[in-house]
């Protein structure tokens, strides 16, 4: 029973995760869903995301075409939120989870037992979760028994370096031989930036706008059709969602960085590629002094 209750859970999470990633690629009614795609993003199996779909399709979210695939029903915005309640929860739990790790209310190495008993929950829940962290790349199994928290994953260090590496990587993604963008990827990301500038910055939430904007980048880097680039990118935005979320800034800063998006873009369109790379490195620099600051946690007593 607990097994069946964890993989509901998984189930759910991924649910509630796709509906954010096919909303931060802008994709609307009619458009196709790519499984294998999906899977990469999230880095599990085929199966789970097929599972998840099949979820989504019961809520009407998203049809099944035999032969074709899964294709998007409604817009996402329209699904209502609460039939997929219980993954808000277990985002709520995870965040939690995160916020007293960063805090150093959480030893380094736990047990999955010592995680029910602290958060007053279920087995299930936690192994849900812990498989979901793993995933993500800030757990890790240890040999035999309990998890081990990655600590270049909880510390406002880590995330300085993270912005480091992509400032490393993204403008030399650009300056690639060959790279190219197509005039549709760049028309899409230029949407999703418009859609949080006209209306958006009042309406999505902080985990949408990270989507959105860990979209972009991604988008970018994978104009260099280099694997190893296109993968750096995907994983160092897994893990630095870690830290992101508790980087509240103003509503104001995000409407900036839109606008510095948007001009990025319009570069690319323009084919100016090495000015577009040197305008990336000093949007990345912007970006992580200005948010460095808001994700220092006060370290506290469990």
């Amino acid at each position: 029973m607990a097994r069946d209750s964890s993989k509901s859970a998984l189930e759910t999470w991924l649910a509630g995760r796709i509906l954010d990633r096919l909303k931060a690629e802008g994709l609307g009614p009619g458009d196709h869903i790519t499984e294998q795609g999906l899977a990469d993003f999230f880095g599990v199996s085929r199966t789970p995301i097929r599972t998840a779909l099949a979820r989504l399709q019961k809520l009407q979210a998203v049809e099944h075409r035999p032969n074709r695939g899964y294709f998007l029903a409604q817009a996402v915005s329209a699904v209502a939120a609460t039939r997929l309640a219980s993954g808000d929860e277990e985002d709520k739990l995870y965040y939690r989870i995160a916020e007293d790790r960063l805090r150093g209310r959480i030893a380094e190495r736990v047990t999955e037992m010592e995680l029910v008993r602290r958060y007053r929950t279920t087995r299930a829940r936690i192994t849900s979760l812990v498989s979901r962290m793993a995933r993500e790349g800030w757990l890790e199994r240890l040999p035999g028994h309990g998890w081990s928290f990655q600590p270049m994953l909880d510390s406002v260090k880590g995330y300085e370096q993270s912005y480091r590496f992509r400032a490393a990587l993204e403008p030399q993604a650009l300056r690639q031989p060959g790279y190219h963008l197509s005039r549709e990827a760049i028309e899409r990301c230029r949407q999703q930036q418009l859609s949080i500038l006209e209306g958006g910055l009042a309406t999505f939430t902080d985990a949408e706008v990270f989507e959105i904007g860990a979209s972009l980048h991604e988008t970018l880097v994978a104009g260099s059709a280099n694997p190893f680039f296109i993968d750096a990118i995907r994983r160092v935005n897994s893990l630095r969602r870690l830290l992101e979320y508790r980087a509240k800034r103003g509503r104001e800063k995000i409407a900036e960085q839109c606008r510095e998006h948007l001009q990025l873009l319009d570069l690319l369109e323009a084919g100016k590629y090495s000015q577009a790379a040197d305008f990336l490195a000093l949007h990345l620099d912007y970006a992580l002094k200005v948010k460095a600051p808001l994700v220092k946690p006060t370290r506290g007593k469990a």
